[in-house]
């Protein structure tokens, strides 16, 4: 049986040409189903407070970053989305003299326009946003050497790639898009040799750090969440961290506070893994086959799934 067409953007692949089942089965979870959700390997967290949600994640930063010595280099991958936690980073490192020399930082993804990188002065850069949240407000003796701060950049992809052998990712940060995405992996285009069915997991986790065309859900999402609304200032591709260096990270950890994804996505990917159904429509439930990945989600963010007029 051929797979459904797109709900939302005929010519791509999406969570809409799932099986309409699991759809059903995953809008009809309760937060204690969810709760119920965790397994070896993966993990369902719930924050009752936001200060709770954004303090647990700062402390990854410095958990990681405390780890890293001279001759084990360690760090975090991380995220611009969410970015709440980013000053909590840097207000942890001052306050606690954390000094920062022997500490890496990957930052998962950047915009790409015109043939390059996107560069820091431009309003949607990833690297700026760090900048300006975290890096440029821990005090200059405890500042992490900018050497030690790895972005991919079109020039240096391999470099980018080759640095998560030669430094251990503890953790691999992110949130998760309306593509139901991590960093930048989305579902791709319906054509060519993925006309009649998406990539198969194991093809798609074999893919690195790379440029993408990114699905319309993304661009519609960034320019809600970044952008007030305007479309036509994304960029429609970007620089991305792979699955390939995914894996290669000790733990992967998504961050959910409900202000990108919604009830039912929340629940979609979590589902998905728990039952270890992979799928590359919904390329987050690739995190299934992950040795660890954990959930975080705060708790009054997973409303029901339920019609409601306003």
């Amino acid at each position: 049986m051929s797979r459904k067409i797109s709900r939302v953007a005929e010519g791509w692949w999406d969570y809409t040409t799932l099986d309409e089942q699991i759809q059903r089965d995953a809008a009809k979870l309760s937060v204690h189903d969810i709760q119920q959700l965790s397994r070896p390997g993966f993990k369902v967290i719930l924050h009752d407070t936001l200060e709770s949600f954004y303090l647990a994640e700062a402390l990854q930063y410095i958990n990681a970053w405390k780890a890293s010595t001279p001759q084990k280099p360690a760090g975090i991958c991380g995220p611009i989305g969410p970015t709440e936690q980013l000053p909590l980073v840097a207000q942890l490192v001052n306050d606690l003299d954390i000094s920062l020399k022997h500490a890496h930082f990957w930052g998962m993804d950047e915009w790409y326009e015109n043939g390059k990188s996107v560069d820091m002065d431009h309003p949607l850069s990833f690297a700026r946003a760090n900048h300006a949240l975290l890096f440029s407000r821990i005090k200059p003796h405890l500042q992490i050497p900018e050497e030690n701060i790895h972005y991919p950049s079109v020039n240096i992809l391999q470099e980018y790639s080759d640095s998560f052998d030669a430094i251990q990712c503890l953790v691999m940060q992110g949130g998760q898009g309306d593509a139901k995405h991590w960093a930048f992996n989305d579902p791709f285009k319906r054509e060519g040799d993925y006309l009649n069915a998406p990539p198969t997991p194991s093809a798609y986790r074999a893919l690195g750090t790379r440029i993408v065309e990114l699905h319309p859900i993304t661009l519609m999402q960034n320019a809600r969440t970044s952008g007030g609304g305007f479309v036509v200032g994304v960029p429609m591709q970007a620089l991305t961290v792979g699955p390939k260096e995914t894996w290669k990270a000790e733990k992967v950890s998504i961050w959910q506070a409900g202000n990108h994804d919604n009830a039912f996505g929340m629940r979609l990917t979590a589902l998905m893994i728990s039952k270890k159904i992979e799928d590359t429509s919904v390329p987050m439930s690739l995190l299934a086959s992950h040795p660890d990945v954990e959930f975080h989600y705060y708790r009054y963010a997973l409303k029901d799934v339920m019609t409601e007029m306003h």
